[in-house]
């Protein structure tokens, strides 16, 4: 069991010092925009994954007009009381620990406490780039694996130094140069990122097989819809999600070869494992050029629920779940159904956000359950 029982706030965001303590499973968080709802959600967050889950820079972070922040947390964790604290000093460095014992890398934190995020911008797993469905993926594995975490580490760095190689390949002209001392180098380079490379596809490979089934079921009781239901075409409603990669195609070290040229020419590594994705279908179409407002809610959250189940199941106890402002562009039989699923068919810890405090109270009533409400 995973429990968040107290926590604390200096100079973190809008807070310049404020407690909360959270004394039941399910805790609502009422206010209007802009009182720190979501930020109470982040302090939450970066104690989980040592991070932001909203701004990549610490600094962002920082109460105005100040130099640092200060977040303690009090966790149950399997029955036995911790304490997490993350620090921003004025230098710039962070710190982090657990029972006052600081990491010397953040990485090993990660997975400690598990936690499931579902926020607005996250639309964008939906119906953005690539990018954003690698990061969820990776966000997901890197819980349940720190050896994927620690190659995946390994691989963007290397990665980075190929490119900046290939840069450095740039004539004055624009045409591509390099001498045979720089193309060994490459040879070097590429010989060190195919490992991490492969290990890292070949897990993604294996985790999508049991992943994807489960999000395309989740998808279907979240809508409220059998597989074979007719959507409003008159034709069947029928999601797919598929695994792309070129790795699937060939091995890493043959598409490298392969693509050399190209990669001179463009400056960059153009194929790889940072170019896998999601395919997500309806019918026949791209999901996201179709799909409804509804369609694309529910689609984002089977995919979180699905991240829950698996990290339940791999842990022993239910992830940490941070709503914020979930019940935006829902209709009401989506809303019970997902409600559903997050307070009764899970015991973990449930976080949740809204600016109507009656319509929170109203949900969380019908459920039966006990809950706090906390006020901003």
């Amino acid at each position: 069991m995973l429990r968040l029982q107290h926590i604390s706030l200096v100079q973190f965001k809008n807070y310049t010092s404020r407690c909360f303590d959270f004394t039941e499973r399910i805790i609502g968080i009422f206010g209007n925009n802009g009182v720190g709802k979501t930020n109470l959600l982040d302090a939450i967050h970066y104690l989980c994954f040592t991070k932001s889950y909203f701004t990549r820079l610490d600094g962002h972070n920082v109460l105005h007009g100040n130099t640092g922040f200060r977040i303690e947390g009090n966790f149950v964790l399997q029955d036995k009381p911790e304490k997490a604290i993350c620090i921003l000093r004025e230098t710039g460095r962070k710190e982090f620990s657990v029972n006052d014992a600081l990491y010397d890398r953040f990485s090993k934190h990660i997975g400690r406490y598990p936690c499931v995020i579902i926020a607005p911008d996250d639309a964008l797993l939906i119906t953005g780039g690539s990018e954003e469905r690698r990061k969820f993926i990776d966000a997901l594995i890197s819980q349940l694996d720190a050896d994927y975490l620690q190659n995946l580490i390994t691989y963007n760095k290397i990665g980075q130094q190929r490119n900046s190689l290939l840069k450095n390949f740039a004539g004055t002209n624009g045409r591509p140069t390099h001498s045979e001392s720089d193309l060994s180098l490459l040879d070097v380079l590429d010989a060190q990122l195919v490992k991490p490379g492969e290990l890292i596809f070949n897990k993604r490979k294996e985790f999508m097989v049991s992943f994807l089934p489960l999000v395309k079921r989740l998808y279907n009781e979240i809508a409220n819809k059998p597989t074979s239901a007719k959507a409003s075409s008159g034709e069947p409603e029928d999601l797919n999600l598929f695994y792309e990669s070129e790795l699937l195609q060939a091995s890493f070290t043959e598409l490298l070869r392969l693509n050399r040229n190209r990669d001179c020419q463009a400056q960059r590594t153009t194929s790889g494992i940072h170019k896998d994705d999601i395919d997500i279908q309806l019918g026949k179409q791209l999901f996201r050029n179709i799909a409804s407002q509804g369609q694309r809610k529910s689609l984002l959250f089977a995919l979180k629920l699905a991240e829950m189940e698996v990290l339940e199941k791999e842990k022993g106890f239910a992830p940490l779940l941070l709503l914020d402002d979930v019940f935006e562009k829902l209709d009401e039989d989506r809303i019970s159904n997902l409600l559903q699923k997050v307070y009764v068919e899970n015991d973990g810890q449930v976080f949740i956000t809204d600016t109507n405090e009656e319509r929170l109270r109203v949900h969380l009533d019908a459920l039966l359950v006990n809950y706090q409400l906390i006020s901003l």
